[in-house]
């Protein structure tokens, strides 16, 4: 096996290991991922001027849901997060993972007491969280070993601290 048919790992130890190249998904596969990546950041980050900003819509949405300001300041750090490890290479499944729990809140919260207009938006906001819900799928099932082998390492790793 070549050095192109091999990808090095960390393993819970800190030691590299060598793995053959077929855990990783094809060409057409990563870029698909990362143009999903990159546009969903790019839609969980321009929400974040208004949320941040307490802007109108924003306070009235959380206000509706009866989490005004924690809500929207907390939601609002966790989106920060997520677009941040959707765009670091190693992150990529828990930024996707993070994303899908932040915005399968806001569409329960469309589809239970904010409705899909929120204050004549034309259902604008609950579309970009199906996309971005969607998209953050996608990204999860196409990087589905990389993060199998985060929770792998993730479970060692609590396991030798359990034990110690």
């Amino acid at each position: 096996m070549n050095a192109s048919q091999t990808v090095m790992t960390l393993n819970a130890e800190g030691r590299l290991n060598e793995e053959s190249a077929t855990n990783t998904p094809g060409r057409r596969f990563t870029i698909l991922s990362w143009a999903l990546q990159l546009a969903c950041a790019a839609i969980l980050f321009q929400t974040l001027f208004f949320k941040f900003t307490a802007a109108e819509e924003s306070v009235y949405i959380f206000k509706a849901l009866g989490m005004e300001p924690w809500g929207r300041i907390g939601s609002g750090l966790a989106e920060l997060f997520a677009c941040v490890l959707l765009l670091i290479p190693r992150t990529v499944p828990v930024g996707a993972l993070l994303a899908l729990g932040v915005i399968g809140g806001a569409i329960v919260s469309h589809l239970t007491r904010l409705g899909i207009v929120v204050k004549n938006d034309g259902g604008l906001l609950f579309a970009l969280a199906l996309i971005v819900f969607a998209g953050c799928l996608t990204v999860l099932i196409i990087r589905r070993r990389q993060f199998l082998a985060f929770v792998r390492i993730v479970v060692q790793s609590r396991g030798a601290h359990v034990s110690s």
